[in-house]
């Protein structure tokens, strides 16, 4: 009977508890809608705009949310939509930020900016993989799984392929180059992990793809090394043999960029939580 009463006053308390949120939430919903009452859409609009210069990307989003919850047709619409999507992008909401371009694009396929809602996507996509300690430290790019760089590589390629004449096309191809240049070291790192772990057929088929697929890129030389370290594992001697006849031709001064290296407090990092790179 106890036991029935503490839990009947425990459940009745959060009960009450709920009740209590729900109230203050609409309190503070409805403190928003009266304090928004006569705006019209050119004030929204000015308003989430200075949000966003004064990098108060939250109030942002909201601004623009009930922007175009009020005037879903009024001529702040489409532009509105495009808005949200870069106010999540900057509020660090990837995911969000996605799904509104996405979202901007099917709505809106023969809108004048559509090409941005397109180089956006693929900007979201390129930085989305940078984690706390990248953004303050230097770290090795290319060590990260490259799921969301071949996303960001496919996004700009598709606004190259549609928006040839774009203006944000010059700027996708550079970033394009740089994200080709990282699969390709991923690659390599891959490569070198089948090699440490004596699976040199999977090492040298890795390296191969490398020199395949990703011609005149700083990944090649280094992707020659582990072939010829794999052949010769293998017993291969006439392939290792030519793997380094490529490499001896074409890098007689080693490569012509050199690989990047973590700091040494990154080092540090690794070897404290016992992590081999």
């Amino acid at each position: 009977m106890r036991l029935f009463l503490i839990n009947f006053l425990f459940f009745s308390s959060l009960i009450f508890a709920l009740q209590g949120c729900e109230t203050l939430g609409g309190s503070k919903s409805s403190d928003s809608d009266k304090e928004y009452a006569d705006w019209d859409a050119k004030k929204f609009h000015e308003k989430a705009k200075a949000a966003m210069e004064a990098e108060n990307y939250q109030k942002a989003i909201k601004l623009y949310e009930t922007l175009e919850a009020r005037y879903p047709f009024g001529d702040y619409a489409a532009q509105t939509q495009l808005d949200i999507a870069y106010a999540y992008y900057k509020n660090d909401d990837p995911e969000a930020a996605i799904a509104a371009t996405d979202r901007f694009i099917k709505i809106h396929p023969r809108n004048p900016s559509v090409d941005y809602a397109y180089y956006l996507k693929g900007l979201i996509n390129f930085n989305r993989s940078i984690g706390f300690l990248e953004r303050f430290l230097p770290t090795d790019a290319t060590q990260r799984n490259p799921s969301n760089v071949k996303e960001a590589y496919d996004n700009f390629e598709l606004l190259i392929k549609r928006f040839p004449d774009s203006k944000y096309v010059p700027d996708a191809k550079q970033r394009m180059l740089s994200l080709r240049n990282n699969m390709a070291m991923y690659e390599v790192h891959v490569a070198r992990f089948y090699l440490k772990r004596k699976a040199y057929v999977a090492s040298a088929n890795r390296a191969s793809y490398v020199i395949k697929e990703y011609q005149r890129t700083p990944a090649v030389p280094y992707a020659l090394q582990v072939m010829e370290k794999a052949y010769v594992k293998l017993g291969l001697d006439d392939l290792a043999a030519d793997a380094k006849r490529v490499y001896d031709t074409n890098y007689p001064d080693g490569p012509p960029v050199a690989e990047y290296r973590d700091s040494t407090f990154i080092q540090q990092l690794w070897n404290f939580f016992g992590l081999d790179q």
